[in-house]
């Protein structure tokens, strides 16, 4: 089985198709035969003894042909271009048929970026203890169709998703939903893959609203102590102050004696 090749290329390059043949520098393309085809049955260009003699009029101006090794270059390449491709060579011999000297497929994979996904989120609901919100992720304009993925610190999420495009070969619109309950903040990641490249975004929720709790009355064992404590300094302070007058008197009485 043959190797197959694949090229990629993105949205407005340049990409050469490499040919499964090169003409040695002994001969010249006057004596070959070269057809390059798209899904076998729609003929880009075709050389005949080293003249152009087709060109398909998607491919106007847009495509040109090595004269040495057949390579044929797209630019700038468009979403319709992805998809196989076939280079068939054909040596012209003189008095005899001609020989097909190569006939092997190659794929071209284009892809068109997409944009940087944008997250938003919006409150359905809110109380002390947390906030209900649907946050959405978007990303558009890029080729082929993608995969939407997430996490939420660091744990994967699954997004509802969904796609919007004219066609299979145009441009895609990407959507994803998610319903989430916030009770403390939250990082939230939204990735967007599509062939080989991703593009990603982070943003941070917060619960918004923030409720004051009250401050606890004292307990009762501590409101009894609290007043044990008082009685006893208060009667500390009047048997003091009527012991320290009689005290005082007693001793001025000695000194005289």
């Amino acid at each position: 089985a043959l190797e197959k090749k694949v090229v990629k290329s993105k949205l407005g390059e340049k990409v050469g198709l490499p040919c499964c043949h090169e003409i040695p520098s002994s001969e010249s393309l006057h004596n070959y035969r070269v057809y390059w085809q798209k899904n076998t049955t729609e003929v880009v260009l075709a050389y005949a003894e080293g003249k152009m003699i087709s060109k398909h009029e998607r491919y106007e101006n847009r495509t040109e042909m090595d004269a040495r090794n057949l390579t044929l270059w797209i630019s700038p390449v468009e979403i319709l271009d992805n998809g196989p491709y076939q280079c068939v060579v054909q040596h012209l011999r003189f008095f005899q048929n001609s020989v097909v000297v190569c006939d092997e497929p190659v794929t071209l994979f284009v892809t068109a970026d997409f944009s940087k996904p944008n997250i938003t989120a919006e409150v359905l609901a809110n109380s002390c203890e947390s906030t209900e919100m649907v946050v959405r992720c978007s990303s558009y304009g890029g080729f082929p169709k993608p995969k939407l993925s997430g996490a939420l610190n660091n744990v994967s999420i699954m997004w509802n998703a969904s796609w919007v495009s004219e066609s299979s070969l145009s441009p895609y619109n990407v959507t994803g939903k998610l319903w989430l309950n916030v009770t403390k903040e939250v990082s939230i990641t939204c990735s967007v893959e599509y062939n080989g490249f991703a593009e990603s975004t982070s943003l941070l929720l917060k619960k918004t609203k923030e409720c004051v709790v009250p401050a606890m009355p004292p307990s009762y064992n501590v409101i009894t102590a609290s007043s044990i404590i008082i009685i006893i300094f208060l009667l500390a302070i009047t048997l003091a102050a009527r012991y320290l007058p009689r005290h005082g008197k007693c001793s001025s009485f000695f000194k005289k004696q």
